[in-house]
């Protein structure tokens, strides 16, 4: 996909998940998350070709600049929004499906020290809460929403909702919206 789609998809991302989004102008501009998500992505290019040093310098660069630490390792999807980004720490072996989006101060963090998977899945369309940590090898279900400050350490289906500490997983109710809208992208 072409650098300009990709930026077009990704601010048009900002617009459906934000409220508050003014302007395509403005969003490009003044998104941290956005900007995070951009500096990863070449980061994650440096990564596979094997420029392992220079990606991580500027995953560290792009840390200081925004608050929000991701590993060029990790792998993301399409139309990924962080909102409010301070704060977020995405691990090396963490798995990112399309159109997911997470608020300030979420963790996808690793369990052991070996050279495994030790981040967290999150399947397409999962909405993760301010402060919500995701800590190992868990999956989080396609268009689950896990709610703000939930420290998730096991699987999670499909559409559930996951909330407490430890979070415990329960269906998502048909029809109820938990304040979310479901994206709608026009691109």
């Amino acid at each position: 996909m072409r650098i300009l789609t990709r930026i077009r998809e990704d601010i048009t991302a900002a617009r459906v998940h934000d409220p508050a989004a003014r302007g395509n102008v403005e969003i490009f501009l003044t998104y941290s998350g956005l900007h995070a998500v951009w500096a990863y992505r070449l980061s994650s290019r440096m990564w596979v070709r094997g420029a392992k040093m220079p990606a991580r310098a500027l995953s560290q660069f792009a840390r200081f600049l925004t608050g929000i630490e991701i590993h060029p390792g990790a792998i993301i999807g399409r139309r990924f929004f962080i909102d409010h980004g301070m704060g977020v720490v995405i691990g090396e072996t963490a798995e990112i499906g399309d159109d997911v989006m997470l608020y300030h101060g979420v963790t996808l963090g690793g369990k052991s020290r070996g050279r495994e998977k030790r981040h967290p899945t999150l399947e397409d369309g999962v909405q993760v809460g301010a402060g919500a940590k995701i800590i190992g090898p868990v999956v989080v279900g396609k268009g689950s929403i896990v709610g703000a400050n939930a420290v998730v350490t096991k699987d999670a289906p499909a559409l559930s909702v996951l909330v407490g500490v430890p979070a415990r997983a329960r269906p998502r109710v048909q029809g109820k919206t938990y304040g979310l809208t479901e994206p709608e992208y026009n691109i």
